[in-house]
């Protein structure tokens, strides 16, 4: 089927908008001191004909006795625990830096997570992949302390695959999530 630009799409944003859509599949978080955890994610990024998308993201892990398999058949209908959520926007600067591929667009990224942190990320989007890493972490005092992050998002066959990288509690830069999503709907 052959791509079409969803409705009102800001020309602005057309280098992203391969990503307009609700995502939803699994993955799994994995850090110091975090047990390997998988977890069900959703992903909306939508529009509103502005210059950016916005995006809404939730990540839900299941309760420890639905996770081990105990517990009665009722519980595996309860839905899952919220690990974290955050909202934001993205948007394609009109920056060019020297040196970046005429098909690669500079991209501003602004998130904010329920849990009490601000992050901005800079990086670039084209043919179906995003680069984005931290210029600046904002939290409150009873946030986690992460200080910084990568992230890469990936069109491949179809669906969405993402990797996170953090900076958190102390520790060095390293794997903390990845995931791999499905279209559920156009947005």
């Amino acid at each position: 089927m052959p791509f079409a630009f969803p409705e009102g799409l800001a020309p602005e944003v057309y280098p992203l908008a391969w990503l307009v859509g609700r995502w939803r599949g699994e993955g799994v978080i994995e850090y110091p001191g975090i047990d390997e955890t998988p977890f069900v994610h959703d992903l909306v990024f939508d529009h509103d004909g502005g210059p950016y998308l916005r995006v809404e993201s939730t990540l839900r892990v299941r309760s420890a006795a639905v996770a081990d398999g105990e517990g009665d058949d009722d519980a595996a209908d309860e839905p899952d625990t919220v690990w974290s959520t955050e909202t934001g926007y993205w948007r394609v600067s009109s920056d060019r830096p020297d040196g970046l591929d005429d098909d690669r667009h500079a991209l501003e990224v602004l998130l904010t997570d329920a849990s009490g942190r601000l992050s901005l990320f800079l990086g670039v989007v084209g043919n179906g992949r995003v680069d984005l890493a931290t210029d600046f972490v904002a939290r409150t005092s009873t946030a986690a302390e992460v200080t910084a992050a990568k992230r890469l998002y990936g069109l491949v066959d179809g669906q969405l695959m993402w990797v996170e990288e953090l900076a958190a509690f102390g520790h060095p830069l390293g794997s903390y999530a990845s995931a791999k999503l499905d279209r559920v709907t156009e947005v």
